[in-house]
């Protein structure tokens, strides 16, 4: 399904963690990501995928905070998923803390919020409905 109000397009974010073997292990036992390569010795990155959507694990640079540390998030990660109902209860029984439980939103995704180990605050959506933007009250420049 297609939502005109979340278009979906190629973006490969870096995310810092604090220990990156761990975030790693963490991602794929309670979100299910799986790792494409990991490089550095010691460990300073790793690539991984869910689906369509890959982020890479990069040690945090020194003197850098993630959000639990900050005590505020710094960013959102919006990952789309086949199942979000699958993987919501997936989540939730491998001790995710959810911050936002399941729900449609009014522009047309059924999605949750869940924060990992570092603090960052991941959204796991899938298109529920069509809504273009004008729908829900966003305003969408004339383009010429």
């Amino acid at each position: 399904m297609k939502n005109r109000s979340v278009p979906v397009d190629t973006l490969l974010p870096h995310v810092g963690y604090q220990n990156v073997a761990e975030a790693c292990a963490w991602l794929g036992r309670v979100f299910g990501f799986q790792e494409a390569y990991r490089y550095g010795e010691p460990l300073a990155g790793v690539q991984m995928y869910l689906g369509q959507a890959y982020v890479m694990l990069r040690s945090a640079r020194q003197g850098c905070m993630g959000p639990a540390r900050l005590g505020y998030g710094t960013q959102n990660l919006t990952v789309f998923v086949e199942d979000v109902d699958a993987h919501y209860a997936m989540a939730k029984e491998a001790g995710a803390r959810i911050v936002e439980e399941l729900h449609e939103t009014e522009y047309g995704e059924r999605q949750y919020g869940a924060e990992d180990i570092d603090g960052h605050l991941w959204l796991f959506s899938r298109h529920a409905r069509d809504v273009s933007p004008e729908e829900w009250g966003a305003k969408v420049p004339t383009r010429g």
